[in-house]
């Protein structure tokens, strides 16, 4: 019983770290917003949005390891593969300490006429940074794009800006 009331108080600080939510919902697309606030300030939070190898989950990467995703000079979210290459976004804009600006399908809605435009801002909070993460994504997907993808892309980002937090946190994203 003791450890089934630790576990309990755990999930409870881990949901209140982040919240996540479907935002908008309509039969040409929807839109998820994750939020946190992160004990430290704009600056270490931005440095390390920008390095998504140390703190993005491998297991939402086509080669299974998050070390071969990157940021390029032209503005290319990418990963390496094997054998050739994923481009998840490209970023179309990029301040360099409050906002990132991002265009394209991630995951499985690749594999579909659907494109998102994702948008990272951070704002200084107390000692601390708020981050918002709204990713609006529309076009075609068979069986409906909200139906079918808006749940699994709220949960997988929610997943990685927790990810992001705790690296940001603690130097290790789980």
């Amino acid at each position: 019983m003791r450890r089934l009331i630790i576990m309990a108080a755990g999930c409870a600080l881990l949901a209140g770290s982040a919240r996540a939510e479907v935002t908008d919902r309509s039969a040409a697309g929807f839109e998820v917003t994750e939020r946190a606030t992160v004990a430290a300030a704009p600056g270490k939070v931005w440095d390390a949005l920008m390095r998504p190898e140390h703190w993005w989950s491998s297991d939402h990467t086509w080669s299974h390891d998050a070390k071969n995703l990157y940021f390029d000079p032209s503005g290319c979210f990418c990963e390496r593969l094997k054998r050739g290459a994923v481009r998840h976004m490209m970023i179309v804009y990029a301040d360099g300490a409050t906002q990132l600006r991002m265009a394209g399908a991630l995951g499985p809605l690749q594999l579909t006429g659907a494109t998102g435009s994702m948008v990272v801002t951070l704002k200084p909070a107390g000692a601390g940074t708020d981050v918002v993460m709204t990713y609006d994504v529309g076009g075609y997907a068979k069986g409906g794009l909200s139906e079918t993808f808006a749940a699994p892309v709220d949960r997988v980002l929610g997943e990685q800006l927790a990810r992001l937090k705790k690296s940001v946190e603690t130097g290790k994203p789980d």
